[in-house]
């Protein structure tokens, strides 16, 4: 929903935490959330370790809002499903986020959330779609090769995703 934003940029920012660049992560360096990847297409140049040190909400809360809320159609989605929406799609890519959801929902997974999509989000209790999401994502993370490194983190997470969502849905 469109006055959810803020809210659930603040519960991801809880998420993300600070800088880290951990070497089996495959993001690399990261801070608030955001990959040198990520940051370095936003700005059009290369960026230095210490830019990414740097990186304040401000920085990083414009990229989350055109590259993943806008993205995933949260504005137009159920409160509690836009969360769920938009933290996989941080975690793990838009892409993903949106094919779960749209395999849920029943549609064409083509990982554009568009007016079919929403037709069918609409048909459903946000818990119905809530629910099967959580589970969809603990069994993506699982999958994982990476999931003994980065596992437990990823559960709570999902988890302290769902909780929220089920709260925000009511």
């Amino acid at each position: 929903m469109i006055q959810n934003y803020e809210h659930c940029l603040h519960l991801l920012l809880e998420h993300e935490g600070g800088f880290v660049n951990h070497p089996s992560d495959p993001g690399g360096m990261t801070n608030l959330g955001v990959t040198k990847k990520v940051y370095e297409d936003w700005v059009g140049r290369e960026v230095s370790e210490q830019e990414m040190r740097d990186l304040t909400v401000d920085d990083v809360a414009p990229i989350y809002k055109n590259n993943y809320w806008d993205r995933g159609s949260c504005d137009e989605l159920p409160s509690g499903v836009d969360w769920c929406v938009f933290d996989w799609g941080v975690n793990s890519g838009m892409s993903r986020s949106a094919k779960a959801l749209q395999r849920i929902v029943g549609v064409e997974a083509d990982g554009g959330i568009g007016p079919m999509t929403l037709r069918a989000v609409e048909e459903m209790a946000p818990e119905e779609i809530i629910v099967p999401m959580h589970k969809a994502r603990q069994e993506f993370y699982e999958g994982l090769s990476t999931f003994d490194t980065f596992g437990r983190g990823w559960t709570r997470r999902n988890d302290e995703t769902l909780e929220a969502a089920l709260e925000m849905a009511v």
